[in-house]
Formats: C-alpha cells, structure tokens, sequence
C-alpha cells in the first residue's frame, strides 16, 4: 500500500513538473533568459556581459566527477580550442557547490566557466527537465544576438554534446 503511494504522488510530482517546465521551455529561436550565477572561483557570471560580445555554448549535467559528466566536460575541454576560433565560450550548469565545481575544473583540467545553480533556477529557466532525480543533460548554443540557434539534447551522450554543437558551429 505504502509503495502504490509513493508511485502515485511520483507520477502526480512529475506531471506538475513537467506542465511547470512545458511552459517555460527554452527553444531554438528563443532569447536566452538574463541570469547571473556564481562561477567556479565564486564570483558573479551574468550572460549579459556576454551578449553582444561572445557566442555562448552553455550546457547543463547532472553532476561534477560522474562518468558520464566526466566524459562531457572533457569532450569540451579536448575542443576549446576549437570552439574558441569560433568566437564561442563554454559554460558549463549544474546545482553542485562553488567548490565541487573549482575542484572538478582542477582535477579535469578544463579551461571554461562552471557554474553554481543550487536551487536549479537556471535549469527551470531553461526548462530543462531532470530525469530520475539527476538534473537533466541539455546544451545550448546562444548568439550574438542572445538567441538560441541549436540544442542538443541525451541524457546517455555526454561526449556527443560538444561534437554537435561544433559541427553546427562549422557548418555557419
């Protein structure tokens, strides 16, 4: 009896959120949502010091030192080099502490900005949505203009995240 409550008030939970998130989904040809976080050394990130000025490839996972998110940050890392010829800055979103963060950036060698949304107010910006507790695995590629010309999204493909997005980029 308990366990048919709690896959009930499961399903009931994931239809409010998913009515919460459908709403407020970010797509391509949205504007992406002004925000300002804390970054990976704990100091204020705004996107908006960055419009106009850099495009944005942010990203979203689930947590820091995952084999998964491991394999993403690396697969971005392994390409900065590219995505910086293409005038692009990599951002990388997820509720792990400020230091989780500086600590994983330092034992993975990655050279962009992490960022700390512990209440997951970025995430619900973007309508991304969790999967089975985990914070969902989304990117984005942002404009000049701050809109969203690509998206790519797989909760199991985080090293084809940043592959993707670099193809579009060429392809432009």
């Amino acid at each position: 009896m308990i366990c048919l409550a709690v896959i009930l008030l499961s399903v009931i939970n994931l239809n409010i959120y998913a009515q919460e998130t459908k709403n407020h989904r970010i797509e391509v040809g949205s504007k992406v949502p002004d925000f300002s976080l804390k970054d990976d050394n704990g100091k204020d990130f705004k996107v908006s010091d960055y419009l106009g000025k850099k495009k944005m490839v942010i990203y979203f996972y689930p947590k820091d030192e995952s084999s998964v998110c491991t394999k993403e940050a690396c697969a971005f890392r392994d390409s900065y080099q590219e995505f910086k010829s293409t005038d692009a800055i990599i951002i990388g979103i997820n509720s792990g502490t400020v230091q989780s963060h500086a600590d994983f950036k330092k034992h993975h060698n990655l050279p962009f900005t992490l960022l700390s949304d512990p209440d997951n107010k970025v995430l619900k910006m973007f309508g991304v949505k969790d999967v089975m507790f985990l914070t969902g695995r989304e990117t984005f590629l942002v404009d000049l203009d701050g809109k969203v010309v690509f998206k790519f999204k797989g909760m199991l493909k985080g090293d084809e995240h940043a592959s993707s997005v670099l193809a579009f980029l060429k392809k432009k």
